[in-house]
């Protein structure tokens, strides 16, 4: 049963008020750091920080339209061995979903782990966002959350919110032991903070709010919002299968691809400490570039990119959680997360499993079902 505490908004200023419930779980005794996005004395820098002194949470702002990378594995870091205190992290719920899944496979623990979702409003790619801080400086934030809220859908000066996060269809962070609740409410009047678990309400009880109700308008908006998003959602998938249906509409796809990796690195459950694509297998010869360029006279260069990204989502397409990073990291600006989101999405309905939709859902391939895939398999 969760409970609900009520945070009331002074001079409508919310990132007050949020730095200031913030402060007061960061002293507590049992609480060693807090995990959060903060402005960077960088220009229009926002990234994840490891605070452990209230007095570093004036530059923090979780509703910045920033999300230069998903921060499940730097959470795995933290806590893949113990540490003797509890870190809270507070993350987006597409970071949640990811870390559930390395979680599952072995990369990170729970046992010292807070974590606290915050609604999710959605963001801009690393350009888009660097753009709009440039025109609208230390009102980005502000000007942000009051279009999205609004119901304006982000859409400011032009700049659009991330194609990961119109289509993403978990605005709300259901797994998070906290959450910070925004959709439906006046955040320039008062915010809501949610329990989930036991060790979420242990550590409201440890603050002495005073318990309410969880508004019924939040409910209505949240409710609202999936239906935009999956309906958004489901057009894009319609749009990536007739771009690449055969292996000539792929190849267009993905032509701009120069084998940087990025995309691998900026997955969050891309985990592998060693990645077949950077060892002695794809080391290839001189001659043998040669050879294939002899085929047909011509050979694109650099090779191996197809397959590179048939391998990416054979690999991950289980795991996948449709943060949008891939697409962040490309420096050609290939929309990989539209691929790779609407393959990751069928195989995972194959299987009647959604990547990071709960810590005890074991994933696909670890486990046998023998009546499973009899229409493949023939076996009844």
């Amino acid at each position: 049963m969760s409970n609900t505490i009520k945070i009331e908004v002074k001079d409508q200023n919310p990132l007050t008020a949020l730095k200031d419930f913030f402060g007061s779980l960061l002293n507590l005794q049992d609480i060693g750091a807090l995990f959060i996005s903060q402005h960077l004395p960088m220009k229009s820098v926002v990234m994840p920080t490891l605070i452990t002194d209230s007095d570093h949470l004036q530059r923090i702002d979780p509703l910045a339209p920033a999300f230069p990378l998903n921060g499940a594995k730097l959470v795995a870091r933290l806590t893949h061995k113990s540490i003797g205190k509890k870190v809270a992290a507070v993350l987006r719920p597409c970071e949640i979903r990811a870390f559930i899944e390395l979680v599952k496979l072995k990369q990170g623990r729970l046992e010292e782990l807070i974590i606290i979702g915050v609604d999710c409003l959605g963001a801009y790619n690393n350009e888009d966002y660097k753009s709009f801080v440039d025109k609208n400086g230390p009102e980005s934030t502000r000007l942000f959350y009051q279009n999205i809220l609004d119901g304006k859908k982000g859409l400011i000066d032009g700049i659009d919110l991330a194609p990961a996060c119109k289509a993403c269809e978990h605005p709300v962070p259901e797994t998070a032991d906290i959450i910070i609740a925004l959709w439906g409410i006046d955040i320039n009047k008062e915010l809501f903070v949610i329990t989930q678990s036991p060790k979420g309400d242990d550590i409201i009880d440890k603050l002495n709010f005073n318990k309410t109700d969880e508004p019924a308008t939040r409910l209505e908006a949240v409710t609202s919002l999936k239906a935009d998003k999956i309906a958004w959602r489901d057009k894009m998938f319609a749009q990536i299968d007739e771009e690449t249906n055969s292996i000539e509409k792929l190849t267009k796809y993905l032509a701009g691809c120069v084998n940087c990796y990025n995309c691998r690195v900026a997955c969050p459950v891309c985990y592998c400490k060693e990645c077949v694509f950077v060892t002695d297998v794809f080391n290839h010869e001189p001659f043998q570039y040669l050879k294939w360029a002899d085929r047909k006279g011509i050979l694109k260069m650099p090779t191996d990119t197809i397959f590179f990204h048939i391998t990416r989502m054979a690999h991950i397409s289980l795991a996948c959680v449709g943060c949008g990073q891939c697409s962040n990291a490309c420096p050609n600006n290939i929309p990989l997360t539209e691929l790779f989101r609407s393959a990751a999405f069928r195989a995972q309905k194959a299987f009647d499993y959604e990547a990071g939709r709960d810590f005890a859902e074991s994933p696909p391939l670890a486990v046998f079902h023998e009546d499973e895939f009899s229409e493949v398999t023939s076996v009844k």
